[in-house]
């Protein structure tokens, strides 16, 4: 996976998940499950994951600093307030539950795998390449 470090943009792997999720969603291999209000609770997830993935683009943007998560070492500041005080990886939880909501509209427990790969592939591809850039701010 070292070559691939940085080298993915996180939405596109958002997209590559998501695509695998309906694939695997409308296999023989998914396990379906009847979610109570299925379509308001992946809106709602959805939502909050693109209001906190928002929120640290905003940040990012007021203290001048770059968003390119393909260029961490670009990064002028370390930004810590905000939502940055909740999360190191506001961005990144914030397009965890956006697939999360994916995964109740699909109804599928399978999907659950699914996001436990995306959070350690986008460990290891972003945040760890990330944290060792801002080690030098």
């Amino acid at each position: 996976m070292t070559l691939l470090k940085n080298k993915i943009p996180p939405p596109v792997l958002l997209l590559i998940f998501g695509v695998a999720m309906w694939f695997l969603a409308h296999s023989e291999f998914a396990v379906a499950v009847a979610i109570p209000y299925a379509l308001v609770l992946a809106i709602a997830l959805a939502a909050i994951g693109i209001f906190i993935s928002g929120s640290a683009i905003r940040r990012f943007r007021a203290a001048d600093t770059t968003v390119n998560p393909l260029k961490p070492e670009t990064a002028s500041v370390l930004v810590q307030g905000g939502i940055f005080g909740k999360s190191r990886n506001p961005m990144y939880v914030g397009l965890l539950l956006v697939l999360a909501g994916w995964a109740v509209w699909l109804e599928s427990l399978s999907c659950l795998g699914i996001l436990l790969l995306f959070v350690v592939v986008i460990t290891e591809l972003q945040i760890k390449p990330e944290e060792k850039a801002l080690r030098t701010l």
